[in-house]
């Protein structure tokens, strides 16, 4: 990774072919969005917009062909960047990318709401299995407001990929910058990263009492959650280095996360959470201060 990262950075041209070759190829958009990200927090729009600019076409021409994603991820993750390149922490750019997932879910309502309800529709007529005599017990009403429910909380979650996606390729180019121009540095960032109780609060909230204020309030439910998640990781990127333990932990929760997303996920979002009331890792030892973590290496 670092010699794609040190490729990209050696000039314009190389930079232009990665982004753009990236965005072209399918499944690899998220690349093209990270490079990206790592252009511009490193350059600035001045320098990095004719590079960002060769990006769009084949997003344009991806959307054209009914895939949203790579305009999507690519916009959006630079939209992030620039909202930590302007000097915000990682806390604020969490719950920025909140605004970021609505917006997705917007999108995809408005342009995808066909295959959004295809989608729901087959889910429907899965419920029965899938909810196996629960689905037997309820009465007609609650059948009704579950099938209400199905269309939002899908494009939600749809969007909260989307948003997941957006915030690991601007990782992935913050960790790029940090390597080439500040090693370390973005170890120090993720690792401090902590939801406030206020936020943290605000947001349990709006995921278990959203869906009773209608059907579209529903969406926020898996958006909610992405910061909950990501502040749950650097919580355990925390503690494993402030104990110096191997990162095969770190390798084993991240192998966890993805053979047993349903039961690691929440899990994950209480332990943020929690995080947000104790400070655990406060409490080990003195907080950097606010320069120590950054990892832009300018300055």
């Amino acid at each position: 990774m670092r010699a794609l990262a040190d490729f990209i950075m050696r000039g314009r041209v190389q930079a232009t072919l990665v982004v753009v070759g990236c965005a072209a190829l399918p499944l690899l958009f998220w690349l093209s969005a990270a490079a990206g990200c790592l252009v511009f927090l490193r350059r600035g729009m001045k320098d990095a917009s004719s590079v960002l600019l060769w990006a769009l076409l084949p997003a344009l021409v991806w959307w054209f062909y009914g895939e949203p994603r790579t305009l999507m991820v690519l916009l959006g993750s630079l939209g992030l960047a620039a909202c930590l390149r302007s000097g915000m922490s990682w806390n604020r750019v969490l719950l920025v990318s909140i605004a970021l997932g609505l917006v997705y879910g917007v999108v995809l309502g408005a342009v995808f709401r066909e295959p959004i309800e295809q989608m729901s529709q087959a889910l429907q007529q899965l419920l029965p299995r899938l909810l196996d005599g629960l689905y037997q017990q309820m009465s007609v009403e609650e059948r009704a407001r579950l099938a209400a429910l199905i269309t939002p909380v899908l494009n939600g979650l749809i969007a909260a990929l989307l948003q997941t996606l957006s915030l690991l390729a601007l990782i992935l180019g913050r960790y790029w910058q940090a390597v080439l121009y500040n090693p370390g540095g973005f170890g120090r960032e993720f690792r401090a990263v902590r939801i406030p109780l206020g936020p943290a609060v605000l947001l349990l909230a709006c995921m278990l009492v959203g869906p009773n204020f209608g059907p579209q309030v529903a969406m926020l439910t898996p958006l909610c959650s992405v910061p909950l998640v990501f502040a749950g990781l650097a919580l355990i990127h925390g503690l494993v280095a402030e104990k110096r333990l191997a990162r095969f932990w770190l390798v084993g929760v991240y192998v966890t996360l993805l053979l047993f997303l349903q039961l690691l996920y929440p899990l994950l979002v209480v332990a943020a959470i929690v995080d947000s009331l104790i400070d655990f890792r406060g409490r080990r030892g003195p907080k950097n201060g606010p320069d120590n973590g950054s990892a832009n290496g300018e300055g």
